[in-house]
């Protein structure tokens, strides 16, 4: 059977019914468009937080607050190498407002800034950096950097690694409960939420069962960790949390 084109159809109205007819249609579509942008542009208020999964005796939580105001005994802060000004051009990097890590420099007084520019944090993959806050400036009594590498060379995989070597440094330094902020779209990166979550669950989980064995086999002692808190921003909440939930799934299940 050959269908006819829209224009076809259209003029096989008579010109009466035909102005009613493209008034539908155009009406429907505008309904579906504003639907669709409702659902991607859904956002969750700043302080919502849940808990996603216990696994291995770690409470994995979701919270939608920034570095800076995150509640925790050491907080984690993710960087790429520097580059002039990253974090605050806008686009591609998150507004100021929604910005968790300009919040965070503007916490440590710009010195997240010079630290990256002078160097001194130079931001390649996994490299570590603990600072020590002045008192009452921000909420973590530590902060964590890690980082990232060349943003140009990115790939959601590293997230594993990264997630690793904070659990690691979480354990070594006795905390029983951190704040992990991957810090992409900040940094105006276009990541995949879900799929970034995933892999810092898998990596914070899997670092975690490697240090449960080497203490089962008495090569290690150390102070449990009891809670992840997951930093998400209010428009990604709900996906971050899809991506948790499925590498929680698959963790189980291993």
């Amino acid at each position: 059977m050959e269908f006819s084109s829209m224009p076809e159809l259209l003029s096989s109205f008579n010109r009466n019914a035909r102005p009613s007819w493209v008034g539908f249609m155009l009406t429907f579509m505008l309904l579906v468009n504003l639907n669709v942008q409702a659902q991607t542009t859904a956002t969750s208020p700043v302080g919502t937080r849940k808990t996603w999964g216990v696994i291995d005796g770690i409470t994995i939580e979701g919270l939608v607050q920034g570095p800076s105001a995150a509640e925790s005994s050491l907080q984690v802060a993710c960087l790429f190498e520097y580059t002039e000004d990253d974090i605050f051009k806008s686009p591609p990097a998150l507004p100021p407002a929604l910005n968790g890590l300009v919040h965070l420099d503007e916490a440590l007084k710009g010195q997240l800034t010079e630290i990256r520019k002078s160097g001194r944090f130079a931001g390649h993959a996994l490299e570590t950096l603990l600072l020590t806050p002045k008192a009452g400036s921000m909420k973590a009594p530590r902060v964590l950097l890690i980082g990232l590498g060349d943003r140009q060379a990115f790939t959601p995989e590293l997230m594993s690694q990264v997630g690793a070597v904070a659990l690691r440094e979480a354990v070594r330094l006795g905390v029983s409960h951190f704040a992990f902020a991957s810090d992409l779209k900040d940094a105006g990166i276009d990541s995949p939420t879900a799929l970034v979550a995933e892999k810092v669950t898998q990596g914070i989980v899997g670092a975690y069962r490697s240090e449960l064995y080497l203490k089962s086999k008495g090569l290690s002692t150390f102070k449990p960790v009891a809670k992840v808190t997951l930093l998400a921003g209010p428009a990604f909440f709900t996906t971050a949390g899809e991506g948790i939930q499925k590498a929680l799934s698959s963790l189980q299940s291993n």
